[in-house]
């Protein structure tokens, strides 16, 4: 008991009940979004089109440890971060034009 008499274990509890939902809602799906971006960036293969952070589409050229060489429609070809690979194109996407 503390000094007003009252108990300290209905603050615990809330404590741990706000730390309890602050992970489900916070942290657990972040770290399940990681996972499946880690396995994704992982799992690209030469000739994938893939999409960039910066929201550039692209073909995979070729492959390193950290980078990857994207060649873009005009032709140009990029070197970037393999973690700035957000997905795969899907087919259908790109086949559809904007002009």
């Amino acid at each position: 008991m503390d000094a007003n008499g009252g108990s300290i274990w209905p603050m615990i509890i809330f404590l741990v009940a706000i730390f309890a939902v602050m992970y489900f809602l916070m942290i657990r799906p972040r770290q399940k979004q990681q996972k499946e971006h880690d396995v994704l960036t992982k799992e690209v293969r030469v000739g994938d089109k893939v999409i960039i952070a910066g929201g550039i589409y692209g073909q995979i050229e070729s492959l390193g440890e950290d980078t990857v060489l994207l060649k873009i429609e005009s032709g140009a070809t990029m070197r970037v971060a393999r973690s700035s690979i957000l997905g795969k194109q899907d087919v259908g996407e790109s086949e559809q034009r904007v002009f």
